[in-house]
């Protein structure tokens, strides 16, 4: 059979899906159960460290998966340049908030009693160390801190 005869197996990811990726496009994974009673809720890969390019595409794969996104909060150090204080995506206007809670973590608002801690992978990151460490956020088992997660998963040194 030849190559373009070969049928394609199911739930498999095209060959594509391992090429770079461009700014603002969101590479993101959540915990998929119910309970919520890992540490983190899910992880983001940006792919840059320029906040206008990235987080837009963030807000939209959330917003597709939990409904309508309030606020977001980050370590705004941790970004080449100034937060904004609000961001327009998808004609809804989201809250941004500067929290010293380190370049590994994004808090996600829906609501006043509805937040979401997503671990952050260094844009850097090599992308074995980035699947790796994306893996273990979304466990549902996981106890460990995100900065402990990079550092085994070996995204970022040992101090």
């Amino acid at each position: 059979m030849a190559g373009s005869d070969t049928p394609r197996l199911p739930g498999l990811l095209p060959d594509a899906i391992h090429h770079a990726v461009r700014p603002g496009t969101a590479l993101l994974r959540l915990e998929t159960t119910q309970e919520r009673g890992g540490v983190l809720d899910g992880a983001w890969w940006p792919r840059s460290r320029d906040i206008h390019a990235e987080l837009p595409g963030l807000i939209t794969a959330l917003t597709e998966h939990l409904g309508p996104i309030m606020r977001v909060g980050l370590d705004g150090s941790a970004w080449e340049e100034p937060l904004p204080t609000r961001l327009t995506v998808d004609d809804r206007v989201v809250r941004i908030d500067s929290f010293p809670v380190g370049d590994d973590t994004v808090l996600i608002s829906r609501g006043d009693n509805d937040h979401f801690a997503l671990l952050v992978v260094p844009p850097d990151a090599a992308p074995d160390a980035a699947r790796a460490a994306m893996a273990r956020a979304v466990r549902a088992d996981n106890v460990a801190q995100a900065e402990q997660i990079l550092i085994d998963a070996g995204s970022i040194p040992r101090t």
